[in-house]
């Protein structure tokens, strides 16, 4: 199911690639165009995370039938170093992160934990959601601390063993 819609989620820790140095750059999520998707549709996985994750032509093919699918660049300065899509329809107050990579050059730099930070500040902006689900593979250790990290709590292992994991937004009210 880890290329299934169920579970869509997974930070990826690599060992394929070189990486390169972090530049310190904000990151930001855009929109899929014209002038990224190149950049999207060439970021790679390491060998041993490809069975983790579909890869970004389907993800993109995928989003272009689905009108409630949000996918999004990850970018670090002027860089494309990731890919992330979502669906936060407004039928309901749940969104769900289903695809979640950093490319493998540029993994363990802090990217994957930044762009998790843009993207809840991006769902949370929406107004409507109430809680966050992201699935992963139980055995992805990485993605699990991650994960964790930024509040999500373990609810249970869906049909096909991967975890489900939920963050609950607190709204604040304005006293008078």
């Amino acid at each position: 199911m880890a290329r299934g819609r169920q579970s869509r989620l997974h930070e990826q820790g690599g060992t394929n690639c070189a990486g390169k140095e972090a530049s310190g750059s904000e990151i930001r999520l855009e929109p899929i165009q014209a002038s990224n998707k190149k950049a999207v549709l060439a970021l790679e996985l390491a060998e041993d995370q490809q069975d983790l994750l579909a890869d970004n032509a389907s993800s993109l093919k995928e989003a272009a039938g689905d009108d409630d699918a949000r996918p999004r660049a990850v970018v670090a300065g002027d860089r494309v170093v990731g890919f992330l899509m979502y669906d936060a329809s407004v039928n309901d107050g749940e969104a769900l992160i289903y695809r979640f990579m950093i490319d493998c050059r540029n993994q363990g730099r802090g990217y994957g934990r930044a762009a998790l930070s843009a993207l809840l500040k991006e769902i949370g902006a929406l107004g409507h959601v109430r809680d966050v689900l992201v699935c992963y593979m139980s055995e992805n250790e990485r993605a699990r601390r991650l994960y964790q990290s930024a509040g999500f709590v373990d609810e249970r292992a869906d049909a096909d063993g991967e975890m489900i994991a939920r963050l609950r937004f607190v709204r604040q009210t304005r006293r008078p």
